[in-house]
């Protein structure tokens, strides 16, 4: 008799129940099958999904940099194209295979918010198999363009080298942008208030202004020695070194500018009209537009840019342009300039407002005589320091050298007292010394502009409006 083990008849058992039930390997086969198409599909979102992550990412933050420098000159039309650079600066053409799409920007009404959107194509790897063959990205920055509150001086050139190569067309051109950057659409802006003084070889602070005078001098203005002619308000440099200061007029009055007559201005024959040029004639020759102080409109501010104009005769003092900027700044002249605000210019050192002065020249300080009068009387033509000889010099030479010096200690004062400047040498006569001038004298190095051609000038200034501007994003 053979006995089975308990081992064997479990055996038999498990195969004749193994016998009883349906074979399931057919239906494994298709449950794997129905289950890899999700799984694909889930590791395509996965995989596509990561790399439309980093590529998200990678754009956001280009994006934001194209558009903070687009913000910058937002009203210009290099503003895209600034976009565009910043933009593949950052984000590489090709990334992951992208294909990126034009920049797209637009400005509101106010000028005061640029919205920025760009977009890339990023081929799939997986998800293509499922019939999506690519992803579109996009990012959007929308930045706010606000000014911290300021009081801005513009002094520009207006001497007759400006006449040429379309200089003065593409300053006034520049500064007109840097204004419409400044106020946007509006006419007026909180804490926003701006002057220009034009400077040739003396300053004109205005006809009206007589009670500046010294006592001694008012009798010959009105219109006494100017007859046939009446004094334009062009004034003398003061001396004892106060042509280097912001004392008030009280303190140390001015004396009229008279172009004497003499052999190289003959009159009482009288041409005063910029269109005379180096012909003109009469005890004003040579005396440039008036100055704007500190005022709140954007219409009256460009209205006096437009109204410069080069003015022939006596030379560059950018000296005294610049200490005249600083008096239309200064807090010692509130309310002396009867067009601007009784509370304006704030002290210095306010805490919430920036002094700031933009300075440009298109050539070298100097005295200058007139090449058809060869020496001529006194070895130059008349200006703010008198002739040649009154000035103490024999050399023009060595009187620019006094007035670049002169200058450069007014560049000093300025800036101790907190006042930020900026300046700019325009076109190819700088020479390497006024360059450096101009480069010492300003707040920074990056505070100094070379512009050496009319394009160049308007990226300068477009540059100086963007430092000027407190750019934030806002979505």
């Amino acid at each position: 008799m053979i006995r089975r083990t308990h081992g064997e008849s479990g055996r038999r058992a498990t195969a004749r129940l193994r016998d009883l039930l349906p074979d399931q390997r057919g239906n494994a086969t298709i449950l794997l099958a129905l289950m890899i198409t999700p799984l694909l599909a889930f590791v395509g979102v996965a995989t596509d999904g990561v790399l439309a992550i980093m590529v998200q990412s990678r754009l956001q933050a280009a994006t934001d940099s194209a558009a903070l420098a687009a913000g910058k000159i937002m009203l210009s039309q290099d503003a895209e194209r600034e976009a565009r650079r910043i933009l593949e600066a950052n984000f590489a053409p090709g990334y992951l295979d992208t294909m990126l799409s034009p920049v797209e920007i637009s400005v509101d009404e106010t000028r005061q918010h640029l919205a920025l959107t760009a977009e890339v194509a990023l081929p799939t790897r997986v998800m293509r198999l499922f019939g999506k063959e690519e992803l579109t990205i996009a990012a959007r920055t929308v930045v706010h363009r606000a000014h911290r509150a300021s009081e801005i001086v513009l002094v520009m050139d207006n001497t007759g080298s400006m006449d040429y190569d379309g200089k003065m067309p593409a300053m006034k051109a520049a500064a007109l942008q840097l204004v419409d950057n400044l106020y946007g659409s509006n006419e007026t802006k909180p804490d926003l208030l701006v002057g220009v003084v034009p400077y040739v070889a003396t300053v004109n602070i205005g006809s009206g202004r007589t009670n500046w005078l010294a006592p001694s001098d008012r009798v010959r203005t009105d219109p006494g020695a100017f007859a046939p002619s009446r004094w334009k308000g062009c004034v003398m440099a003061r001396p004892a070194g106060h042509d280097q200061d912001d004392v008030t007029p009280a303190q140390a009055p001015f004396t009229s500018y008279y172009y004497a007559s003499a052999r190289d201005n003959a009159w009482p024959w009288v041409d005063e009209t910029q269109g005379a040029k180096n012909n003109g004639r009469g005890p004003n020759l040579g005396c440039g537009p008036e100055i704007l102080p500190l005022v709140a409109e954007k219409s009256r501010v460009k209205a006096a840019i437009e109204g410069m104009a080069p003015w022939h005769r006596g030379g560059t003092l950018g000296s005294l342009g610049l200490v005249w900027g600083w008096r239309v700044i200064s807090p010692n002249w509130r309310g002396l300039w009867s067009e601007t605000p009784v509370d304006h210019p704030v002290d210095y050192g306010h805490d919430r407002t920036d002094k700031i002065v933009v300075m440009l020249t298109d050539g070298e300080n100097q005295l200058y005589d007139w090449p058809e009068d060869g020496a001529g009387p006194g070895g130059s033509d008349f200006s703010a320091y008198g002739r040649l000889h009154d000035f103490g010099y024999s050399t023009l030479a060595a009187a620019r050298a006094e007035v670049d010096r002169r200058m450069e200690t007014i560049c000093g004062r300025m800036k101790q007292e907190g006042i930020v400047l900026y300046t700019i040498t325009f076109g190819p006569e700088p020479s390497a010394s006024t360059q450096n001038l101009y480069r010492r004298c300003a707040s920074a190095p990056a505070n100094y502009f070379h512009a050496p051609t009319n394009e160049s000038l308007a990226d300068a200034f477009q540059e100086i409006g963007g430092r000027l501007s407190q750019l934030r994003i806002v979505q």
